[in-house]
Protein backbone atom coordinates (compact mmCIF):
# COMPACT_ATOMS: atom_id res chain seq x y z
CA UNK A 1 0.00 0.00 0.00
CA UNK A 2 1.37 3.37 -1.03
CA UNK A 3 1.26 6.66 0.90
CA UNK A 4 -0.44 8.22 -2.12
CA UNK A 5 -3.74 6.43 -1.48
CA UNK A 6 -6.86 8.55 -0.91
CA UNK A 7 -7.10 7.23 2.66
CA UNK A 8 -3.51 8.26 3.38
CA UNK A 9 -4.18 11.72 1.93
CA UNK A 10 -7.30 12.17 4.08
CA UNK A 11 -5.36 10.99 7.14
CA UNK A 12 -2.64 13.56 6.39
CA UNK A 13 -5.26 16.34 6.06
CA UNK A 14 -6.84 15.21 9.34
CA UNK A 15 -3.45 15.38 11.05
CA UNK A 16 -2.88 18.90 9.72
CA UNK A 17 -6.35 19.95 10.94
CA UNK A 18 -5.49 18.57 14.38
CA UNK A 19 -2.42 20.82 14.40
CA UNK A 20 -4.66 23.79 13.51
CA UNK A 21 -6.99 22.86 16.37
CA UNK A 22 -4.01 22.88 18.72
CA UNK A 23 -3.31 26.43 17.51
CA UNK A 24 -6.94 27.44 18.22
CA UNK A 25 -7.70 28.18 14.57
CA UNK A 26 -11.22 28.49 13.23
CA UNK A 27 -12.32 26.34 10.31
CA UNK A 28 -11.77 29.27 7.94
CA UNK A 29 -8.30 30.00 9.34
CA UNK A 30 -7.39 26.34 9.02
CA UNK A 31 -8.63 26.17 5.43
CA UNK A 32 -6.55 29.22 4.55
CA UNK A 33 -3.46 27.97 6.36
CA UNK A 34 -3.56 24.55 4.70
CA UNK A 35 -4.17 26.00 1.26
CA UNK A 36 -1.11 28.23 1.62
CA UNK A 37 1.08 25.70 3.38
CA UNK A 38 3.56 23.36 1.76
CA UNK A 39 0.73 20.83 1.61
CA UNK A 40 -1.21 23.14 -0.73
CA UNK A 41 -4.47 21.49 0.36
CA UNK A 42 -7.62 22.48 -1.54
CA UNK A 43 -9.94 24.33 0.91
CA UNK A 44 -12.85 22.09 -0.18
CA UNK A 45 -10.90 19.03 0.99
CA UNK A 46 -10.06 20.67 4.31
CA UNK A 47 -13.70 21.70 4.79
CA UNK A 48 -14.97 18.21 4.01
CA UNK A 49 -12.54 16.50 6.39
CA UNK A 50 -13.28 19.14 9.08
CA UNK A 51 -17.04 18.54 8.71
CA UNK A 52 -16.56 14.79 9.09
CA UNK A 53 -14.49 15.36 12.23
CA UNK A 54 -17.29 17.54 13.61
CA UNK A 55 -19.83 14.75 12.95
CA UNK A 56 -17.64 12.21 14.74
CA UNK A 57 -16.69 14.51 17.66
CA UNK A 58 -19.73 16.73 18.19
CA UNK A 59 -19.12 17.40 21.90
CA UNK A 60 -15.49 18.35 21.35
CA UNK A 61 -16.32 20.80 18.58
CA UNK A 62 -19.16 22.40 20.56
CA UNK A 63 -16.69 23.15 23.37
CA UNK A 64 -14.03 24.19 20.86
CA UNK A 65 -16.39 26.70 19.20
CA UNK A 66 -17.33 28.12 22.62
CA UNK A 67 -13.63 28.54 23.42
CA UNK A 68 -13.02 30.34 20.10
CA UNK A 69 -15.94 32.70 20.71
CA UNK A 70 -14.38 33.78 24.02
CA UNK A 71 -11.06 34.71 22.42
Amino acid sequence: MSDSTPAAYIHMVQHMIEICLGLNMSKEECMEALSKSTGNINPIITSTVWNELVKENKDFFEKYEEKLMKK
